[in-house]
């Protein structure tokens, strides 16, 4: 048979694959016979691939421990198998057929060959008409999870209920997800009773990594598949053996171990441990179906996190901004039943900085002003710090003495003056009992502009608005 020929003549990424039946019931490795001319860049894939010739090991241009299952359960049970998944951000419908080779010489020793042809289709979107072709039972599983998904507003309730749905369904002893923040590569541990902040850090330390560095790891596991659901740990001990100790220490038999993209975006994974690994086709459909669901649930609530923060938080500096200050201004004047019962407030403008933006540009001022907010930092790490404006940043330091907050800011004086280039004029108050905060922060600015005064009369060349007036003369 001229395989390429034949294979030229079939619709859409076409591929075909065969693999030996043994004596012994078990299989060989995946042989890749042929691509059509539309699927040749699954060749190209990787640029470390050998040159193709029919026959060549699947396994040099991909490897999905799903895909091979579904490929030996179709060519050794020579049925015509159909899955429709979500797999890294995409839709992808892939159909198993079993072919006969009538050039294929008699097996030998009782060992069979056998081809068995791939097609894909893939989209963007989700296909209603081809969910529906699901069972039932599937269908049920993936409605009962988003309904989970939506009946709380909260997102880690909605979380944790998915995780109990999800444990329900792989009759798993444990489960959990584990959202995944790639921009600020932040991560959460939620199971059936909520976040485990402690379950977080312990299986950080057990992996000897951040959280953020575990789910890199458990992609580098999955080593390009969506998906592994293991009747044992043998591929964990192979690819990630520091894992499998950790594993094998609390008496974890299998595990599926699913990512949730978003699109092309790693969002989180889903993790089971013990599951009744009789059910793994099941699962397996479920979760296909069901991981979009969690996509965008998760992914929402990324971008609400990230647009509130982008409210409260100066992008530059990273300190709190001027909407983040009024707020707590306003709080404190309204709610007098949870004010602080002494409190210190700061004024420190930074100096110099108009001189730094005309001189040598604004991207030369913002370095200045991260340098700023970082000595700030180091000085009033433990109190609120907000940037107000341009070179202004107040801070508010509740329940402390007055002489701790002599200390504090005299601390940043000595930070700046270690420094060629930062340099504050700094007001500060120290109020008590009945205080007006509003009345404190204006206090604390006509002292700060006291202080700049003097900075002015030791250093004029700073003073680029008083060279200008000079100019003017």
């Amino acid at each position: 048979m001229d395989l390429r020929s034949w294979l030229e003549g079939v619709d859409g990424l076409a591929s075909l694959y065969s693999f030996d039946i043994l004596p012994d019931g078990s299989f060989s490795e995946i042989r890749l016979m042929g691509v059509n001319k539309q699927n040749e860049g699954m060749l190209h894939f990787r640029p470390d691939t050998p040159e193709f010739y029919p026959g060549i090991p699947y396994r040099n241009y991909w490897m999905d421990l799903n895909f091979e299952s579904f490929l030996y359960r179709s060519g050794s049970e020579r049925k015509s198998l159909y899955s429709y998944v979500n797999a890294r951000g995409y839709w992808l419908k892939g159909f198993y057929i079993p072919i006969a080779n009538p050039d294929e010489a008699p097996a030998e020793n009782g060992t069979k060959t056998v081809y068995c042809l791939y097609i894909l289709e893939y989209a963007d979107d989700l296909e209603t008409e081809s969910l529906l072709q699901h069972s039932a039972d599937v269908a049920d599983a993936v409605t009962n999870l988003s309904i989970k998904l939506h009946e709380v507003q909260d997102f880690y309730q909605a979380m944790a209920a998915a995780a109990a749905e999800i444990q329900s369904v792989c009759s798993a002893e444990l489960c959990s997800i584990y959202p995944v923040n790639m921009i600020t590569q932040k991560c959460a541990f939620i199971n059936s009773d909520g976040v485990q902040d402690k379950a977080l850090e312990y299986l950080a330390d057990e992996m000897q990594c951040t959280p953020f560095e575990v789910a890199m790891r458990w992609e580098n596991i999955l080593a390009m598949s969506d998906c592994l659901l293991l009747e044992d740990l043998d591929i964990i001990r192979e690819r990630d053996p520091v894992w499998y100790s950790s594993l094998c220490k609390h008496q974890i038999r299998n595990i599926v171990l699913y990512e949730i993209r978003f699109k092309q975006t790693l969002v989180g994974f889903i993790w089971a441990a013990n599951y009744d690994s009789s059910k793994m086709m099941h699962i397996k459909k479920i979760l296909e179906l069901s991981s979009f669901l969690l996509a965008a649930v998760i992914r929402n609530h990324h971008l609400v996190s990230q647009l509130e923060l982008k409210s409260t938080i100066d992008g530059l500096t990273q300190l709190f901004n001027r909407n983040s200050m009024n707020e707590r201004v306003d709080k404190l004047v309204s709610d007098t039943s949870d004010k602080p019962k002494e409190m210190g407030v700061v004024l420190a403008d930074l100096n110099g900085l108009k001189t730094v933006n005309d001189d040598e540009g604004h991207d030369a001022g913002d370095k200045l002003l991260m340098r700023a907010a970082a000595l700030l930092k180091l000085a009033f790490g433990d109190y609120e710090i907000y940037r107000a404006g341009g070179d202004e940043f107040f801070i508010f330091c509740p329940d402390v003495s007055e002489e701790e907050l002599a200390q504090q800011v005299k601390q940043l004086r000595t930070l700046a003056d270690s420094t060629p280039d930062v340099s504050f004029a700094v007001g500060a108050v120290h109020v008590t009992g009945e205080y007006d905060i509003r009345q404190a922060m204006h206090t604390a600015d006509g002292r700060m502009y006291r202080d700049k005064q003097e900075y002015y009369m030791t250093h004029p060349e700073k003073d680029r608005r008083r060279q200008k007036r000079t100019d003017s003369e």
